[in-house]
């Protein structure tokens, strides 16, 4: 059984979360490439790509951050990172390859989209609370950079791979 630890300060919930996201993102750069290859789509191959170097990057910013805070950036595993990549799994190898198999994986990748938007959204404001205007700059960076993944995803969506599923 996990220990859990008190956080007794703002600064606390604030680094312990970055710690999360690193997490979030680390995990993530696993789960794109596997979501990668299984699509069918080449657009969807190719934003899956694009997310992927993308995702790389923010790690390397949340390592930074935690970097200047003095913060072993490896310390937590976000579980429920862990749940969302798992369920997506699950799904796509319950269905068959091509336009069905791609609506289900940009299905499972926006509910991730949206968990991360949350997350890097919070961090930011628990940034700005806290003075530190660097990291929330780069944290809105991330989350604006989620957010066009999402938009990207149903546009994918919307143009071709939800019609091709149907037929």
């Amino acid at each position: 059984m996990e220990t859990v630890m008190t956080l007794t300060t703002f600064r606390e919930i604030y680094l312990q979360e970055l710690q999360e996201a690193r997490s979030v993102a680390m995990q993530l750069t696993d789960a794109l490439a596997r979501m990668r290859d299984d699509a069918t789509a080449v657009a969807l191959k190719e934003m899956l790509e694009g997310h992927l170097v993308d995702t790389r990057a923010q790690c390397d910013d949340v390592e930074a951050i935690l970097k200047r805070h003095d913060v072993d950036p490896g310390q937590h595993v976000d579980q429920s990172m862990s749940r969302l990549i798992d369920e997506s799994h699950k799904w796509v190898n319950m269905l068959k390859a091509g336009a069905l198999r791609d609506a289900g994986l940009i299905a499972s990748i926006q509910r991730i989209e949206h968990y991360e938007i949350a997350v890097y959204g919070t961090l930011a404001s628990w940034a700005k609370m806290l003075g530190h205007d660097d990291d929330m700059n780069t944290l809105l960076a991330i989350r604006d950079q989620e957010k066009a993944a999402d938009t990207l995803l149903t546009e994918l969506a919307k143009q071709s791979i939800n019609a091709e599923a149907v037929d």
